[in-house]
């Protein structure tokens, strides 16, 4: 799909790559140079039990995917779980194939850096860089998992809806979306132990760094071209109901779908994959701190106590989906109306509070007083547990001040709707910018007194034993939010299977087989209520809406804080190399710094514009074809037209891959560009350029994620309100509602998600971008590579508008 003049400037990127790789380069301390420490056999046995922990959580995934899949469904139902299957198997398919070649750009880069400029032997570098397949084979498969998950529970949700029981229909969401949190934060952890446990100390930290890479680029590929993929079908089957006045989910829609598709492309396979790479890239910071940074006697004690806090969380969020499903059970057992949202809610608060109290228990025995650990670790058993808390605590926060903006109750969403009813879609689309932007403040004060608290706890002796602590406390900030990444997971893979589901039951024509009451009474022993299923159904949507925007602000928030980890290593990279201290360079007094930080927010919002130019024309694309191709007579099949919907598949992919691609090439010459440009030629000031742009890149990143996120969930929970709650369909009141929610769909599904993982891989890359740039032989000429690369960036760029445009034939 990619055409000739595209493939020249691709060649053009690797031949000044190798330009840059092959200049000679001296040996200089680095973060890929990680010396892992020896672990005591208490401690190797202590983990090795964490890896038994971590196998009999992927037994209760698979025994979640057992368990939902022998729930039964129509035929009909199944059918078309079987079909949206199939079509995203087809979709993943393609995107494997273009990791492959990611993979090979990716591949040659570490190999060299590793084999040449470190001067590894061969088969340390294929140890690596295996390594770096693990990572990108971890994002993909269980991202493959959790499409496979989802695909079976929406058919049985939807199926489940007509028996009368909405917990039944809530638990087997629930279920999947479990299902999907615990494998996939086990697989990642027992990949970790086994670099940490069974690799040599050596190769141990190279290997770490490998594997944090191959599960950033994997993320980022599937985060943004899934991203793209599902608001372009999305657009082009909502719009249809206002073109055509016909109902959600019309199987007469080509783009329905494609749009289920889309559902598990963008907010599932996208969703799982950032979480695999989330879970596993903040660990590796942590791993990074410790070793670069803390007195080696201690590093022992550190790492195994991180490892079995992130086990723990395993236990602990098991433990809570078991407990409050007693509790809905004895709550919700016999109502036939529920709010879908209080579960969820308690789920989440459940397993805040057992992981507290978790940290601190466990950071007493392994710790605290009589622990055997060093003295000065016993002084701060309790600093270090409180630390993790406040993200553990901010994982079950955020959520809460997500839904205040995003949540079918919500005073926002009812001014939006408000709004709507006089002034139409402008209006709707002023209210709803109102809440994304309030939502960034709020959040962004959450972060702000959460980041306090574990600053102000880091300075009560943390700086006895390490230096730069209040870094390393916002590292465990972050890893105190991912404690609860079971749960995180599930919250949010709830959502696509609930959309799924109500999209399932429309695209069955269940209502439409002949005798099927007394078909479904005769086979499933039930008599099925179809008004009551679509009230259910819509507003399980609704719930799951909101729980996917919870879920948001939480990864990216991670990502955030997180890189303030990743970006210390740089700056004790450049602290080696060049023997400069951070805090003279690092200063609003130093013009670079401002640059960068100019920088860094000129590249988010162009990000931004690329990531939804693309929905555009593929929506636009989109749309004109099924304007073109709809079967609206009476006469005609009221059942989906497979051929049709493959093609409006077809033309999601193409413009899914192409935008990416695009992204993708200018994010990677960006962070090459100011890098070399950051490379000090006569004096150390420029240097602050790249690690101001990748705080820029964080911080601009975080806000307007934060507010495009919610923006769009305030958006579509608006639709959804009027829908379910008002029973408005095919008004102009639900008219402006979708038109809003169109504008919402790339905002909080595209550009908004696809933020986590472009901050993680551009500090990740950044950090062996720098070293390559600062080394003494090629710091004469890093500037004229810089200008190289910065060209090449801006092309591309340039073609993420240009090159994308609505063509003019239509």
């Amino acid at each position: 799909m990619l055409n000739n003049k595209l493939a020249t400037l691709m060649r053009s990127g690797l031949l000044s790559l190798m330009f840059v790789l092959f200049s000679p380069a001296v040996a200089f301390a680095s973060e890929a140079n990680l010396k892992i420490p020896h672990l005591s056999q208490s401690q190797n046995h202590l983990l090795l039990g964490g890896i038994l922990v971590c196998v009999l959580g992927m037994l209760f995934g698979l025994y979640q995917f057992m368990k939902v899949k022998q729930y039964k469904a129509h035929q009909s139902m199944l059918d078309v779980a079987n079909t949206i299957y199939e079509t995203c198997k087809t979709y993943l398919i393609q995107q494997g194939k273009f990791l492959v070649i990611l993979f090979a750009f990716i591949g040659f880069c570490i190999a060299f850096y590793f084999g040449f400029l470190q001067n590894t032997p061969i088969s340390g570098v294929l140890l690596i860089l295996g390594w770096t397949i693990i990572g990108i084979l971890g994002s993909y498969s269980v991202a493959w998992y959790g499409i496979r998950m989802n695909t079976l529970a929406n058919s049985r949700t939807a199926f489940a809806a007509l028996e009368r029981k909405p917990l039944k229909v809530l638990n087997i969401a629930l279920d999947a979306g479990m299902s999907i949190g615990v494998l996939l934060v086990c697989v990642e952890l027992i990949m970790m132990l086994i670099i940490l446990l069974f690799v040599p100390r050596e190769l141990a930290g190279a290997s770490f760094i490998g594997f944090a890479v191959g599960e950033s680029l994997g993320a980022s590929a599937l985060r943004i071209a899934g991203g793209i993929f599902t608001k372009i079908a999305d657009i082009g089957s909502d719009l249809m109901k206002i073109v055509f006045g016909i109902k959600e989910d019309d199987p007469r829609n080509p783009g329905v779908i494609a749009d289920c598709t889309g559902d598990n492309a963008g907010d599932s396979v996208g969703p799982t994959a950032d979480g695999f790479e989330t879970y596993g890239v903040t660990g590796v910071a942590l791993v990074t701190f410790i070793v670069l940074a803390v007195a080696p006697a201690l590093q022992t004690t550190l790492l195994t106590w991180i490892f079995v806090m992130r086990v723990l969380m395993v236990i602990t969020s098991v433990a809570s989906f078991y407990l409050n499903r007693a509790m809905s059970q004895a709550k919700y057992a016999n109502k036939d109306e529920i709010d879908f949202e209080q579960p969820l809610t308690s789920l989440v608060w459940i397993t805040s509070i057992l992981s507290i109290v978790g940290t601190f228990a466990a950071s007493y025995y392994i710790l605290g007083p009589g622990s055997g650990a060093a003295p000065e670790l016993q002084r701060l058993w309790a600093v270090l547990a409180v630390i993790i808390s406040c993200g553990t605590l901010g994982a079950a926060l955020i959520p809460e001040f997500t839904k205040i903006f995003t949540s079918p109750k919500s005073k926002h969403v009812a001014e939006v709707v408000k709004a709507s009813r006089e002034g139409g879609p402008s209006l709707n689309i002023l209210s709803g910018l109102v809440a994304g932007n309030f939502s960034a403040f709020w959040i962004g004060m959450v972060f702000l007194v959460l980041m306090y608290i574990a600053y102000y706890a880091s300075g009560q002796g943390l700086n006895e034993i390490m230096i730069y602590p209040s870094i390393f406390a916002f590292g465990l900030v972050a890893f105190g939010m991912l404690g609860m990444g079971p749960v995180t997971i599930a919250v949010d893979s709830y959502g696509p299977v609930t959309d799924n589901a109500q999209s399932i039951y429309e695209l069955s024509l269940i209502e439409a087989i002949p005798d099927v009451e007394k078909e479904i009474e005769r086979d499933f022993g039930f008599a099925p209520d179809f008004d009551k299923a679509k009230y259910y159904l819509e507003a399980n949507d609704g719930a799951g809406n909101t729980f996917k925007a919870t879920a948001k602000p939480v990864l990216i928030g991670t990502a955030v804080v997180g890189a303030t980890t990743m970006i210390f290593s740089l700056i004790l990279v450049i602290q080696s190399v060049l023997g400069v201290k951070p805090e003279s360079i690092l200063t609003i007094l130093n013009p670079y710094c401002i640059l960068g930080f100019i920088c860094g927010g000129a590249v988010i919002y162009w990000f931004t514009g690329a990531s939804t130019q693309a929905v555009t024309t593929g929506a636009y694309r989109a749309v004109a074809y099924i304007k073109r191709n709809i079967s609206l007579d009476e006469n005609a099949s009221q059942k989906a037209a497979t051929e049709k919907s493959k093609e409006v598949v077809r033309i999601c992919t193409q413009y899914a891959q192409s935008g990416m691609f695009n992204i993708f090439i200018a994010i990677f010459s960006f962070a090459l560009a100011f890098a070399c440009l950051s490379a000090p030629k006569n004096y150390e000031a420029p240097v602050a350029l790249f690690v101001s742009y990748l705080i820029s890149i964080a911080v601009f990143g975080l806000f307007q994620a934060v507010f495009m996120a919610n923006a769009g969930g305030c958006w579509d929970n608006a639709k959804k309100v009027v829908e379910v709650d008002l029973q408005e369909k095919g008004t102009e009141l639900h008219d402006a509602t979708v038109v809003g929610d169109t504008v919402g769909d790339p905002f909080k599904d595209t550009s908004a998600v696809a933020l986590n993982p472009i901050i993680k891989f551009t500090t990740l890359f950044g950090l062996l971008a720098m070293e390559i740039a600062i080394s003494e032989s090629f710091r004469g000429v890093a500037p004229v590579a810089g200008g190289v690369f910065l060209i090449i960036a801006l092309i591309f760029v340039w073609r993420s508008f240009y090159g994308m445009r609505i063509p003019t034939e239509g």
